[in-house]
């Protein structure tokens, strides 16, 4: 059975670390609406921390870091797994995010994530930090 997870007004770390730990104990999820979750902090803060992000190395030997914002979910959640190991990496292939609901997905019930809810007043979210990092939505 998949999970399907909406992702809309969800903070980007913790719902991470909750699908991270259900990805750990073999459950498959699937996450939509990825450009609605959001990072919390001032909008100045999370641009500088994502821009840093993208800055280190360099463009040939990475790290490299998403500007997509379903790829910026997925890489937030790789970082909570041991994917350098073949359980994180199984793990990790369980995993999909998606842009917006996909056609198949239409009329199905989500589910969201009560603790991961927003409960601050400055957000922003990831569709409009990658619009800022240059992404073409």
């Amino acid at each position: 059975m998949v999970a399907i997870i909406d992702a809309t007004g969800l903070v980007l770390g913790r719902m991470a670390t909750h699908i991270a730990k259900r990805l750990i104990e073999g459950e498959e999820i699937e996450i939509v609406n990825c450009e609605k979750a959001i990072v919390t902090g001032t909008e100045k803060r999370v641009k500088a921390n994502y821009m840093f992000k993208r800055d280190v190395g360099t463009h040939r030997k990475g790290p490299f870091f998403p500007r997509i914002p379903h790829m910026m979910v997925k890489r937030t959640i790789r970082g909570m797994i041991p994917y350098q190991k073949p359980s994180g990496r199984e793990a990790y292939k369980r995993l999909k995010c998606h842009l917006g609901v996909p056609r198949e997905f239409a009329g199905k019930e989500f589910e969201t994530i009560t603790i991961a809810e927003n409960r601050t007043v400055q957000h922003m979210t990831l569709e409009n930090l990658a619009r800022d990092l240059g992404a073409n939505l």
